[in-house]
C-alpha cells in the first residue's frame, strides 16, 4: 500500500522540475515533463499534448515563477498519482496569482509525467 508521504515525494519530484522550467521560462522543459497525451488547462480553453503546454508557456511573461502548495494527494491506481495543489504564480510586473491545481502524475518506464493539468482561479 502506498503512503501520502510516497505519493507526495512522487509528487515533488515532477512539480519540482515543472516549477524549475517555469521560473527559468523553458517552455520546452516545461512541456517535456508532460505525457505526449496530456490533457491541459491553465487559464485558456484546453488543449492536448506537449506543443500546447509549450504555446501556453511561452505566452507567460518572462519573470513569472510558481511556487506551489501540496493540498491533498491520492494514489488511483498502482501508476496514478493525483495531487489537489494551491500554487501562487508571482510576476514582476502585477499581483501575484494563486490558483488550485489538479494534476495526475502517471509512472512509466519513461518516468514521471504529468498526463492532465486543470487551473481553476480561486475568485
Amino acid at each position: 500500500m502506498n503512503s501520502t508521504a510516497e505519493n507526495e515525494e512522487i509528487l515533488r519530484g515532477v512539480l519540482d522540475r515543472w516549477k524549475a522550467a517555469v521560473d527559468a521560462h523553458e517552455p520546452q522543459r516545461v512541456a517535456a515533463g508532460f505525457t505526449a497525451d496530456a490533457i491541459f488547462q491553465g487559464l485558456h480553453p484546453y488543449t492536448v499534448g506537449r506543443q500546447g503546454v509549450a504555446d501556453y508557456y511561452e505566452s507567460q511573461p518572462p519573470g513569472m515563477t510558481a511556487g506551489y502548495r501540496i493540498l491533498e494527494t491520492r494514489r488511483l491506481a498502482d501508476d496514478v498519482v493525483l495531487g489537489y495543489l494551491s500554487v501562487d504564480f508571482s510576476f514582476t510586473d502585477r499581483p501575484t496569482l494563486t490558483v488550485n491545481l489538479g494534476v495526475l502524475i502517471r509512472q512509466s518506464l519513461d518516468g514521471d509525467l504529468i498526463s492532465h493539468y486543470q487551473v481553476s482561479r480561486l475568485s
